[in-house]
């Protein structure tokens, strides 16, 4: 690749949406650390927050229409997730839903993206949109990697949402007294870390196999994250 035909980086707008998804968890995190603190429940201060999980869903969606003047599909389903999810927890008052959400939308992911890669597609690029200028190598390396990336996500929120497995665990450090929703929650935290870091560890793959002469997308650095 010629100094002339690579690619040009323009502003990262899709940095800013991604900050926006991480305030819309950190204030998830905040109002239920609120009413942790005014001694409500685990499960009841969650529902509670929910509002704001709830919240963070609608500016996600509604920064990809206003910055980027399109929404490509990824980020809409997962919006379209925890609008539902969130719904569904605040009607029927039960923690569970909001739980469920994280298992249900990357176990989702996960059969499209390796099931669509066991057949040749490349499902991963039409969930994001033509955003991100590489080779079809490199589509069909990324989709495995979030496939499976997905999947594992998805098994281990079912481990730490199952409040039994929580509270042996704890109690096996000797930490009886943890609320499991506490567990989850900061679970929460770290997956949206996770998430982060495993994008950056694939920008090597992508920047390898960028097509000359196209410019790289704003979200071609944060693919793809699964917040709120």
């Amino acid at each position: 690749m010629t100094e002339e035909s690579q690619p040009t980086l323009p502003k990262r707008q899709g940095s800013l949406r991604h900050w926006i998804d991480f305030g819309g968890l950190a204030c998830f995190a905040a109002v239920f650390l609120f009413f942790r603190l005014r001694g409500l429940e685990g499960s009841e201060a969650l529902v509670n927050a929910t509002w704001a999980l709830v919240a963070g869903s609608v500016a996600g969606v509604a920064a990809g229409l206003i910055l980027e003047k399109r929404l490509p599909l990824l980020p809409l389903i997962v919006g379209g997730f925890a609008l539902v999810f969130g719904v569904l927890t605040l009607l029927t008052h039960d923690d569970l839903w909001v739980k469920l959400k994280v298992s249900i939308l990357n176990g989702c992911l996960a059969i499209a993206l390796i099931g669509g890669w066991a057949l040749g597609k490349q499902p991963l690029k039409a969930l994001l949109g033509d955003v991100i200028p590489i080779n079809d190598r490199a589509w069909r390396i990324l989709t495995l990697r979030y496939g499976i990336f997905f999947a594992c996500v998805a098994v281990v929120n079912e481990l730490v949402r199952s409040e039994p497995l929580v509270g042996w665990a704890v109690g096996q450090v000797g930490m009886s007294n943890v609320d499991p929703a506490d567990v989850w929650v900061s679970f929460r935290g770290v997956l949206w870390i996770a998430s982060s870091t495993f994008g950056i560890a694939n920008l090597p793959l992508i920047f390898r196999n960028l097509v000359a002469d196209k410019p790289v997308d704003a979200d071609a650095a944060d693919t793809p994250n699964t917040a709120p």
